[in-house]
C-alpha cells in the first residue's frame, strides 16, 4: 500500500520504494518498535543502496509520520505518546464510523467480495496462529473500508491513522496477538452486507472503542530487532 502512494507522490523513485515498503510493513506487524534507530548505513546494508537513497526512504517516511527525523541523532520509528493516541483515537472515530455507514449504503458486489476475502485471509491466519500476519491484516481492513468507497483521500488517511495506530499498540498494547477482536471485523462485514448502515456505524465506533481500551499506558513494550535481518529484501 505504501508503494502505491509513492507513486502517486512520483513514479521516478526506484529502490526507496522497497525501503519504504519493508518499513511500512514492519511497523504495521508490530516488528519494528517504535524509538527503534534506523541509520542510513543499516539501511545501506540491508538493501545494498547507497545513502542517497537511504536519506530519501528516511524522507518519505517521516512525511508519514513514520519516521521521526532528530537533529544531530538521525531517524527513529516513531514513538508516539498517550496524547498522540488520544488524537488519533479521536480522528479515526469521527471518521471510520461514518465512513463504513457510507460504505454499507453504497458498496457493489466487487468491494463485497473484497472484504469478504480479506475476513476469509483474517481467519486463515488465525487458525494457523500466524502472528505477523494477523497483525498485518487487522490493520489492513481498516484500510480496506476506506479503499472500497473509492475515496482516494480517505484511503490516505485512513493508512496513516491505521500506521500510527500499529505504533501505539506495539508501544502500550496489552501483548495480545492482535489488537483487533477476532469476530468484530465478521460482524462489521455482515452490517455491511446487510445494508445496515445504521448497526455498521456502531459496530465502528464500539469496535475502535475496544482497541482503546486494550492499551495501557502505564508501561511500553519495545525490541531491539536485528535490523539487518528484519529489512533485508528477499
Amino acid at each position: 500500500m505504501v508503494v502505491q502512494k509513492i507513486h502517486e507522490d512520483g513514479s521516478s523513485l526506484g529502490e526507496e520504494h522497497k525501503i519504504v515498503d519493508r518499513i511500512y510493513s514492519a511497523v504495521m506487524q508490530q516488528t519494528l518498535a517504535p524509538m527503534t534507530k534506523l541509520s542510513e548505513s543499516t539501511i545501506c546494508e540491508s538493501f545494498g543502496v547507497g545513502r542517497m537513497k537511504a536519506r530519501r526512504a528516511l524522507l518519505l517516511l517521516a512525511s508519514q509520520g513514520i519516521v521521526e527525523l532528530r537533529s544531530n541523532r538521525g531517524a527513529f520509528v516513531a514513538s508516539p505518546n498517550q496524547k498522540d493516541a488520544d488524537e488519533v483515537f479521536e480522528a479515526r472515530i469521527h471518521i471510520e464510523p461514518s465512513l463504513t455507514a457510507q460504505v454499507a449504503e453504497r458498496i457493489d458486489a466487487q468491494g463485497l467480495k473484497a472484504l469478504t476475502e480479506h475476513i476469509n485471509k483474517e481467519k486463515t491466519a488465525h487458525l494457523a496462529e500466524n502472528r505477523q500476519e494477523i497483525i498485518r491484516l487487522s490493520g489492513e481492513f481498516h484500510v480496506l473500508i476506506a479503499t472500497v468507497s473509492e475515496n482516494g483521500f480517505l484511503t490516505r488517511t485512513l493508512r496513516e491513522l491505521v500506521t500510527r495506530t500499529s505504533l501505539i499498540v506495539a508501544m502500550f498494547g496489552s501483548g495480545k496477538p492482535s489488537c483487533c477482536r477476532d469476530d468484530e471485523h465478521e460482524k462489521i462485514l455482515e452490517a455491511i452486507e446487510a445494508r445496515d448502515a445504521g448497526r455498521a456505524s456502531d459496530l465502528a465506533k464500539e469496535h475502535l472503542e475496544h482497541i482503546r481500551l486494550d492499551l495501557d499506558f502505564t508501561k511500553s513494550h519495545k525490541t531491539e530487532p536485528d535490523l539487518v535481518s528484519l529489512l533485508r529484501a528477499d
